[in-house]
């Protein structure tokens, strides 16, 4: 049978679906394993990670049913479910690629004052102190921090400038490139779904 009948697209999504079990399962390891190691001390950081994570796993899991089993209803709701998650992802992933530096700047600060043990993990992982200014009377997780020298630590808007820029691209390319397998899992889950069963009975649409 030519690529593009039943078989072969039923193979193409299950295949499409065993990619995102697997990514799902990657994010998943990856923040409790830096949580276990103490690399990321916000709790809110690896739950939302996790929860990404999570959720990619219950979406691929309810296209692969629907492809094993040619189920209508499930295949409706995974294309419904993924095409959402595409303009959404596709959108960030646009805005991360369009920030110019000044917007950068503007949500690195909101994002560094939000959350003290976001701070902490900068200042431990960067070794630098403070965003716009070293603190003087206060603490600091870097190793370079010393209260009667604390100038010998870089603040950390300079070192987060200088690797957010590549970050933003990396994670918007990342982005886009992943929402574009979701758009062909809507496309090929739409496909799927008006496609009859050659072993089931030729007059009956499934």
């Amino acid at each position: 049978m030519v690529c593009g009948g039943f078989i072969c697209t039923k193979n193409a999504l299950s295949a499409l679906n065993v990619l995102y079990v697997l990514v799902s399962l990657l994010l998943i390891g990856v923040a409790a394993w830096g949580k276990w190691f103490d690399l990321v001390s916000s709790i809110r950081v690896v739950a939302g990670v996790i929860s990404v994570g999570i959720f990619l796993f219950l979406v691929a899991i309810v296209g692969l049913c629907g492809a094993m089993k040619h189920h209508q209803v499930l295949l409706f709701f995974y294309m419904i479910i993924l095409f959402t998650v595409f303009v959404m992802q596709f959108s960030v992933s646009c805005a991360c690629l369009a920030l110019n530096k000044d917007q950068q700047n503007h949500l690195l600060e909101v994002g560094w004052n939000k959350s003290a043990a976001t701070q902490r993990d900068v200042e431990k992982t960067l070794n630098c102190c403070g965003f716009f200014s070293v603190p003087i009377n206060g603490s600091c997780a870097a190793s370079c921090y010393k209260p009667v020298s604390p100038s010998a630590c870089e603040t950390c808007s300079n070192t987060i400038q200088q690797i957010a820029g590549e970050v933003l691209r990396f994670v918007g390319g990342i982005g886009l490139f992943f929402s574009f397998t979701e758009i062909l899992g809507v496309w090929l889950a739409h496909r799927y779904r008006n496609l009859k069963d050659p072993r089931s009975n030729p007059g009956a649409f499934l």
